[in-house]
């Protein structure tokens, strides 16, 4: 038996005795072209975008693709708030939104200590204070229990090798009232110009959502290619 069946095994059984819903377990299928084999909940998992891609998650033309203004305007900040960027890469988002947070701070989180050090490289030229770069793992984010009151993931959840671990450990991180914020292709959409299983449907996010006691609370459908969804508890 391989590690990762090893693993999904493991999983399994901590779900059962868990009482988390059967749906919510892992299968295998043969890899397609942009995806791992790895199935969850019906879903294939995305490859993951590696650090030899960071180039393009500060390309300029993310200014009119992607609208961070705007999705960062959609999460309704306030000024203490303490939020979580979840795979934040090089801390494109986490800069924008450190400035919208002058007495909080953010987190961010990521898997690939080559993009932690870009992070960093990113937060020094921008001069900002209030950024806080943290290596995650692929089950665990690392966040400090009950402390954040937003999570923000751009373009990252469809790739997590460990979607049900992962959420565990970001709900883990939540305030009581705290929100978790997804930006994902439309995957309801043949035309956004994005590989399939780099896209994801709200039905989708929703029913894996319900597996770890979430909901959609709130949703922004004015982004060119991407939906923006609120969850909560």
């Amino acid at each position: 038996m391989t590690m990762r069946s090893r693993t999904t095994v493991f999983a399994t059984l901590f779900m059962l005795l868990s009482g988390i819903p059967a749906l919510a377990q892992y299968s295998h299928i043969a890899p397609s072209d942009d995806g791992i084999g790895e199935v969850y909940m019906g879903r294939e998992i995305a490859h993951v975008m590696g650090h030899e891609g960071a180039d393009w998650l500060e390309r300029p033309e993310r200014i009119t693709e992607e609208q961070p203004d705007r999705v960062i305007d959609a999460m309704q900040l306030k000024p203490t708030d303490v939020v979580a960027d979840i795979g934040a890469g090089t801390g494109y988002f986490s800069i924008r939104i450190a400035r919208k947070v002058p007495q909080g701070s953010v987190i961010g989180e990521d898997i690939q200590p080559e993009m932690i050090d870009l992070m960093h490289d990113s937060i020094a030229r921008a001069g900002v204070g209030n950024v806080r770069p943290l290596l995650g793992t692929t089950d665990d984010p690392h966040l400090p229990p009950g402390s954040v009151d937003k999570v923000l993931l751009v373009d990252a959840y469809h790739e997590f090798d460990q979607p049900l671990e992962m959420m565990r450990g970001i709900i883990n991180g939540l305030k009581p009232d705290g929100q978790v914020v997804f930006v994902e292709y439309r995957g309801e959409d043949p035309s956004v110009p994005i590989l399939p299983h780099h896209k994801m449907t709200e039905a989708q996010l929703s029913k894996e959502m319900s597996a770890v006691g979430l909901h959609l609370v709130w949703r922004y459908e004015e982004l060119p290619w991407q939906h923006v969804l609120i969850y909560s508890r």
